[in-house]
């Protein structure tokens, strides 16, 4: 039995005891049923009919849908699948207006098992031009709302006590950071003569665009939030970077964060280049390339991103720690058409949009290394 069958049905019972209790009071009262008393009972007799033929049609609804299910046993329906190219053409010539791309989860992520759809494509290639995405903890979301996230600031501590004694209490302490989605977006013209051409990998093309434009713009944002909330830990020469400078770093940031999986290193092509250089005191180089990467120093991976500051004064050129503790917050990439902004060109331009946000939890998890 539906729901909606068996709220009518209550419906109806409580209207039929209001009936019988309007009765019951004029019992009560040794009288008739006066002029207001009739009324009441009217209005409710109307609302019991109207409930009886609700019941009646979602029953008969139910029967129907019990038949048909009976009747389609044993048939496979057919499903259309549109390409993303399809789903882009579809746009240029007007069949629909807009398409929001989802990411698709799986349970094994391998080019072998796994359809690429437009969206990842878009990922993959915004993993080039920075790492943040894939360094940071990505929390994808349907909605664009702020998102405040609960963090510890002082945990419990133990203390001995005497026979006989009261234990102490010691609470954990509790704060929140609030992680506020900004829109960003752009618009790709593409001449309509390409989206005509079957031949031409629409899908491919724009793709592209989208994750260098998404990969720069998110990548440049979250380093800037982390490197403004980092916590201060070592200070190098001006143009100068040792590899006691890195060895320092690594152990500023407390050992909870130093020994996770997702501790490494940041900085950019010039820095990493300054590194690559460095030697311990045998002569051994301290930079171990790895193949398929990333990197390691010291043991410990290192990430090329190049919205990080190059070596010089002032400048916050290395940062290490716990890069899970940045988190960014993303929705959908939402895709919409128009033949007629440029129209004069014979060109259908697609705009994107996309919303994210991003905050470090603790500044004691990341910490940077800066130049005098």
């Amino acid at each position: 039995m539906s729901e909606f069958i068996k709220s009518q049905q209550e419906v109806r019972a409580n209207l039929i005891a209001q009936v019988r209790g309007v009765i019951d009071t004029a019992e009560a009262e040794s009288r008739g049923l006066v002029a207001e008393d009739m009324q009441k009972i009217d209005r409710m007799e109307a609302d019991i009919r109207s409930a009886d033929m609700a019941i009646e049609v979602a029953t008969r609804n139910e029967e129907r849908k019990s038949e048909a299910a009976v009747a389609a046993a044993g048939f496979v329906p057919a499903v259309e699948s549109r390409s993303d190219a399809d789903l882009f053409r579809s746009m240029a010539r007007g069949e629909i207006r807009e398409h929001n791309f989802e990411a698709r989860a799986t349970l094994v992520n391998s080019v072998n098992t796994v359809p690429v759809s437009f969206y990842d494509q878009v990922f993959a290639a915004a993993r080039l031009v920075g790492p943040w995405l894939d360094n940071a903890e990505v929390i994808t979301r349907t909605s664009g709302n702020d998102l405040r996230l609960p963090i510890y600031t002082a945990f419990s501590t133990a203390a001995t006590s005497a026979q006989g004694s009261a234990i102490a209490e010691s609470n954990p302490t509790f704060d929140s950071i609030l992680i506020q989605p900004t829109k960003t977006g752009f618009i790709v013209p593409v001449a309509n003569e390409l989206l005509s051409d079957a031949g031409f990998d629409i899908a491919s093309v724009i793709s592209e665009q989208a994750g260098n434009a998404i990969g720069y713009a998110i990548n440049a944002s979250v380093t800037t939030v982390v490197n403004g909330a980092a916590g201060s830990g070592v200070t190098a020469g001006t143009a100068v970077l040792t590899a006691d400078n890195l060895i320092d770093l690594v152990y500023s940031v407390d050992g909870a964060a130093r020994r996770v999986p997702g501790a490494g290193f940041q900085a950019n092509g010039s820095t990493i280049g300054a590194i690559r250089k460095l030697k311990d005191t045998v002569g051994s180089y301290i930079y171990n390339p790895v193949v398929g990467g990333p990197d390691t120093i010291l043991g410990l991976p290192i990430n090329e991103n190049p919205n990080m500051p190059s070596i010089g004064t002032g400048a916050k050129s290395v940062i290490f720690g716990d890069l899970r503790a940045a988190k960014v917050v993303t929705t959908g990439l939402d895709v919409a058409t128009s033949v007629d902004a440029y129209f004069a060109n014979d060109v259908t331009a697609y705009r994107f949009t996309y919303r994210f946000g991003s905050a470090l939890t603790h500044a004691a998890k990341i910490k940077y290394l800066v130049h005098a």
